[in-house]
């Protein structure tokens, strides 16, 4: 009996690890108590893809179970012990805008929840493959302070920097404003790279830029591209928050994300630290996600702009993955900006 243990699954990258390990054979044990509903409100609830993963997957076992709760997660793990082969750690508060409101709750989820799923497979299935989904966040807003330059639609950075194909794992994760949901991402991090390091555990931290696709619950502080085209399809306002509107993000289909996770987990190392995102091959400007949902869609936006951005917001991001691409040649990108903002349109009940 192999067993993948997924927090968050009932989430984006959640509900896919749940798709490709179960679809590897493996029994796969979720754990989500759909905080995403508290954080962000009923709209934002993952109770569907829960419902949907409880009907269509035999070998799924769902636990409605706080990771901040300790006793509860360690009985999880102490019941099924060295049968979990892999542990796939996606639960989190993952908004910069929101943490601020209760930094207690979001250090909470984000760092001690995940020093207690540590500890629990330290102690109950110390040689089960750690996958933490971490974020970009973790540099905080040093990518600012890279050489920018404005064109019609984005901001690019200036083609002779070291960075032009995207930010790789060298940046410094110091002297600079993380926000709160940064900084309590970068203890989960640090965590998940010492148990490696110190405990010899297989662990990785893949920093991702913006993570989307058709199953992502898209809501005004987190998951823009589902969001941008939910506003767009269904005639709801939208509003721009500086950088006229030029900002970069790249952005990874959550089917590519788990097929690198799935990739480490069949070659796994110790403490591994991984830029992961887009990169230069699925990448847009707010400007460019904008025009892309209006003409995919057939609708136009009511979007308005303000010059206030938000606290700690990145300019630019762009992830180099070069790293991860050496370590495992096999793996590459299915998806691409159009390919994602077509599947979420699709995905809309208006759309079908």
């Amino acid at each position: 009996m192999a067993i993948a243990l997924i927090t968050g699954s009932a989430g984006l990258i959640g509900s896919e690890a749940v798709r490709r390990f179960h679809s590897e054979g493996f029994d796969v044990v979720g754990i989500d108590n759909d905080m995403r509903s508290c954080f962000f409100g009923a709209e934002a609830s993952t109770a569907p893809t829960r419902a949907k993963l409880e009907k269509e997957f035999p070998h799924y076992s769902h636990r409605n179970v706080d990771i901040r709760d300790t006793e509860a997660l360690e009985a999880i793990l102490a019941s099924y012990g060295s049968h979990i082969e892999v542990i796939v750690h996606t639960a989190a508060q993952p908004s910069h805008d929101w943490a601020a409101r209760d930094p207690h709750v979001d250090f909470g989820v984000n760092a001690l929840g995940t020093l207690n799923l540590l500890e629990a497979a330290r102690k109950h299935c110390p040689e089960a493959v750690f996958i933490f989904t971490s974020t970009n966040k973790v540099y905080g807003d040093t990518p600012n302070r890279l050489p920018l330059v404005e064109t019609e639609t984005r901001w690019e950075i200036d083609p002779g920097h070291p960075f032009r194909n995207g930010i790789d794992e060298t940046m410094s994760i110091d002297q600079t404003k993380h926000s709160l949901f940064g900084a309590s991402k970068v203890a989960a991090d640090v965590l998940v790279q010492e148990y490696g390091r110190y405990f010899g555990m297989k662990t990785a931290c893949f920093r991702c830029g913006c993570l989307t696709g058709p199953a992502h619950a898209g809501t005004k502080l987190h998951g823009f591209l589902a969001y941008l085209m939910k506003c767009t399809a269904q005639g709801r306002p939208y509003r721009v928050l500086g950088y006229k509107g030029k900002q970069v993000r790249d952005n990874i289909h959550s089917f590519d994300l788990i097929t690198a996770f799935w990739h480490f987990f069949n070659a796994p190392r110790s403490g591994e630290v991984y830029n992961m995102g887009g990169g230069r091959h699925s990448n847009c400007s707010m400007l460019e996600a904008i025009a892309a949902c209006e003409e995919i869609s057939g609708r136009k936006l009511d979007w308005t702009y303000d010059e206030e951005n938000r606290i700690g917001d990145h300019i630019w991001w762009i992830s180099d993955v070069a790293k991860f691409q050496a370590h495992y040649p096999g793996w590459s990108y299915r998806y691409g900006i159009r390919e994602i903002l077509t599947e979420i349109h699709e995905a809309l009940p208006q759309a079908s």
